[in-house]
């Protein structure tokens, strides 16, 4: 069992005022983009993952942790409100995704994805929205999901994806509506992801890091935006774009 690496940093004063982003899954691809371009908007960051390293920006905390255990998970939590003194904003971008027909899924392959895909979310979100609730300021949660929950695609069969990313999808409207009342609460988001090959969208490319980072940066200031499923998908979710076929120029 992983747990959380305990911060070499110093202690940061909350009372330098800037906010706070907590990104999982941090070690690559969007993660690290996002905690890249969270520092670059002035946040402090607390970045974690399985196999995240340590970083030598004062304003990163670089936890090695396996959220898909609740205790590393609370204590990634724990540091990061020791450290900062506060989380303004849960990025959740840890996941895994296993793709083959469903009667070939194994059961390692659905322990594998309910523990990342759900549990990992479960036990990081529940104490952060706990201490958003307390600091009086409220929050935003990002949850980041798959277009295949509402678009499926015969040539790539992902039904566990579908199961345990649609449960985000649906979970991220339901704490929405849960939390709408409470003073100060700000939104729960859920951008779709970054997948597919560029002919399946019809902007007729594929999507990069870049445009899921703008989308949550828009969410971010977005403040009477709430419980809601952003597609960050090219405009696969608008439709299809048949195109004709290419031929090779002679």
């Amino acid at each position: 069992m992983s747990s959380a690496a305990e911060p070499t940093q110093p202690p940061a004063s909350p009372a330098e005022g800037k906010s706070v982003a907590l990104v999982t899954g941090a070690s690559g691809g969007i993660g690290t983009g996002l905690v890249a371009a969270f520092r670059h908007a002035g946040y402090s960051v607390v970045a974690t993952s399985l196999s995240i390293g340590p970083s030598d920006d004062h304003d990163i905390l670089a936890v090695q942790s396996d959220i898909t255990e609740v205790g590393p998970a609370q204590r990634v939590v724990k540091q990061a409100v020791d450290r900062f003194g506060r989380i303004d904003t849960l990025i959740n971008t840890a996941g895994i995704f296993i793709g083959k027909p469903f009667t070939d899924y194994t059961l390692d392959d659905y322990k594998a994805i309910m523990a990342v895909n759900l549990a990992g979310f479960f036990h990081i979100t529940q104490p952060v929205i706990r201490h958003m609730l307390t600091q009086g300021t409220g929050g935003h949660i990002v949850n980041i999901t798959t277009s295949l929950v509402d678009h499926p695609d015969s040539t790539r069969p992902s039904a566990l994806a579908s199961l345990t990313k649609g449960g985000l999808a649906a979970v991220t409207r339901s704490l929405a509506i849960e939390y709408a009342s409470r003073r100060h609460q700000d939104p729960i988001h859920d951008p779709s992801s970054y997948e597919g090959m560029a002919a399946l969208h019809p902007l007729g490319r594929i999507g990069e890091v870049s445009d899921i980072i703008d989308a949550i940066l828009y969410l971010e200031g977005a403040t009477f935006v709430t419980g809601e499923i952003l597609h960050v998908d090219g405009g696969q979710a608008a439709g299809h774009v048949e195109r004709p076929p290419r031929h090779n120029q002679p």
